[in-house]
């Protein structure tokens, strides 16, 4: 998507009062303290293991790192990663 077609649709975005992780397929990551995070929105798994795991997004790599780290539901956008979550960045 070429940066005149984001800010179009950022500016329809606003102008609607739409989300824009729905207007520009942006993940919502969505926290319940350090012990469950929610991700909408993401474009698969990159790396899976009980202290880390990567998920491709369309905005970059989202990194989860922390301890006892399970995938507990996922459907084709959306998961919840239970643990003890230390860490998340985009990479």
């Amino acid at each position: 998507m070429g940066d005149r077609t984001k800010e179009i649709k950022e500016s329809i975005s606003e102008l609607l009062e739409l989300p824009k992780d729905i207007i520009l397929d942006l993940p919502r990551i969505t926290m319940i303290g350090n012990l469950q995070i929610y991700i909408e929105n993401h474009k698969g798994i990159l790396e899976y293991s009980n202290q880390r795991i990567r998920i491709h997004t369309k905005n970059g790599t989202l990194r989860i790192i922390g301890k006892n780290l399970q995938i507990k539901t996922i459907i084709t956008e959306e998961m919840i990663i239970t643990g003890m979550i230390e860490q998340i960045e985009f990479v």
